[in-house]
């Protein structure tokens, strides 16, 4: 009886037992559906851009075409559509939009993937490979501590004085030998100012934007300023003296614009705008700390420690004033592209930066961000987009009245800003400069004077990474989203539409338009 009895009370325990698991299981199942159901909540918010973004390609794809805008044209629109919205929000990292754009040409518009893969590697896109590899170099080598104190001992400790120092060197370089030159050649001058101030980038965030956004936009502003500081100023050239240049008319003379009659007409803007730039980014940014005395002191110990210039430091600027030659010099004929990879060869094969370094150094998924990039601008002109665009864009001035004169003049600046932040500046000039030309012709305005604001205007890419490879050279460091580039772009874009036209009204005359 007594071994019944313990049998039975045991049963009694083990039900009891049974009874409680049970109810904690079913508790703990239903504290896990709530978690799995908060976690699933927080990666849709999250991730909300990129369904949103996806709602809107949907429904850009279920309406009826526009006239005179075809199928390809609707979709590569509707891509270029959903990949600005990508960019800005970044709701997923931006690499994954670039393979997304790379996807949709081949699956959306039927283009065979060999062709997409052609589109992808550029000139261009060996040009902002090469120029990052070349930086890893120069910053391996040390050179970027000793051209930044080079740039402070002439500038003082002040921040806005070392940031108008930076946009000023970095301007009057890119004037004369391309802004993605110099943006890839000044990139580690800023990232050393940054890292001897704080080694936290959430201690010098403002600070970060304001130096580096000096190098970018000091060199923007200055690629207006000669023929040579950027592809877009050799297309207009090109488009005048195709368009109206007859050498059996004398008349016609005044459309072949030289080196230093383009310099007569843009370089005075480029200087204007270089203090403006350093005013727009102090307003936008106030950076953590106004002086940098603490930075250039540990900066001119490192300079010293360093000690005097080795063999390996004279070999690297020989490297460099060569790539820099070449760049000038040799890149109609073998593309800047295929100088600056071979400018990183140089230093591969002399031992002056190892592959490993160079591996980790580079933001490749920059690389494959501006490849895509410029694959889809190149479909936009294909498909007619970006030309359908200009010309409803265009039409559409006559019934506000800005089909003339000064608002023609505006509405034309406000186009082409608008294109070039969407594709580059050389492809924008490329796609509305026949257009712009001929609206001058119709609306009997100069072609010089509209001439000049489209290719003006194609540097205005402040708003957006993919706009100028200076902005994506200095993206490319990671102290900067992409929101920063629209929090202070708009006003650069503002304050340099403002100041062209105020350039076009007064000086322009002036000198013979």
């Amino acid at each position: 009886m007594a071994t019944l009895s313990l049998v039975s009370d045991s049963l009694q325990a083990h039900e009891i037992s049974l009874g409680w698991s049970d109810k904690l299981r079913r508790r703990g199942l239903f504290q896990f559906a709530i978690v799995r159901s908060q976690i699933n909540f927080y990666y849709f918010w999250e991730k909300r851009w990129f369904f949103i973004a996806m709602a809107i390609g949907a429904v850009m794809l279920s309406m009826p075409l526009p006239e005179g805008l075809t199928r390809a044209g609707m979709i590569v629109l509707t891509m270029s559509t959903v990949a600005t919205i990508l960019f800005v929000t970044e709701p997923v990292p931006l690499p994954t939009v670039a393979l997304l754009i790379i996807v949709g040409q081949v699956l959306m518009l039927g283009i065979d993937s060999t062709l997409v893969a052609k589109s992808l590697m550029t000139d261009s896109v060996l040009f902002i490979m090469g120029s990052l590899m070349l930086a890893v170099a120069v910053v391996k080598q040390q050179l970027d501590k000793r051209i930044a104190y080079a740039i402070v001992r002439m500038t003082g400790p002040k921040t806005s004085n070392v940031c108008f120092g930076i946009s000023v060197v970095s301007g009057l370089l890119a004037s004369f030998i391309g802004e993605h030159t110099v943006a890839a050649m000044m990139l580690p001058v800023g990232i050393t100012l940054i890292q001897l101030t704080s080694d936290d980038p959430r201690k010098v965030r403002n600070l970060a934007a304001v130096l580096l956004f000096s190098i970018a936009y000091g060199c923007s502003v200055a690629g207006i300023g000669t023929p040579s500081g950027g592809a877009r100023n050799a297309i207009m050239i090109g488009y005048w003296k195709e368009f109206f240049y007859d050498p059996l008319n004398p008349d016609t003379y005044q459309f072949l614009i030289d080196y230093v009659r383009w310099m007569a007409y843009a370089y005075p803007m480029f200087l204007l705008q270089l203090p403006l730039v350093t005013v727009v980014l102090l307003f936008t940014f106030k950076p953590e700390h106004r002086n940098l005395s603490r930075a250039i002191a540990k900066l001119r110990t490192q300079v010293r420690l360093q000690g005097s210039m080795k063999p390996s430091d004279y070999l690297s600027i020989l490297f460099f004033f060569a790539i820099l030659v070449g760049w000038v010099f040799l890149s109609s004929d073998v593309g800047m592209g295929t100088i600056a990879v071979i400018g990183a060869c140089l230093f591969l094969i002399a031992g002056l930066v190892r592959w490993e370094d160079v591996n980790s150094g580079v933001n490749w998924g920059v690389v494959l961000l501006y490849a895509a990039a410029i694959s889809l601008g190149v479909q936009m002109k294909e498909t007619g987009a970006a030309i359908w665009i200009a010309e409803n864009f265009l039409s559409m001035l006559s019934t506000v009245g800005a089909d003339e004169g000064f608002g023609l003049w505006a509405a034309i600046s406000l186009l082409t800003t608008s294109v070039t932040n969407t594709m580059s500046n050389g492809a924008a000039v490329a796609v509305l400069g026949p257009i712009v030309l001929k609206v001058a012709v119709v609306a009997e305005e100069s072609p010089i004077v509209l001439g000049f604001i489209t290719a003006i205007s194609s540097a205005f890419a402040y708003l957006t990474v993919v706009g100028t490879p200076a902005c994506t050279i200095v993206y490319a460091s990671g102290y900067l989203k992409t929101t920063d580039f629209l929090k202070v772009g708009w006003r650069m874009v503002v304050i340099s539409t403002i100041l062209m036209l105020i350039v076009a009204t007064v000086y322009w005359p002036l000198i013979g338009v």
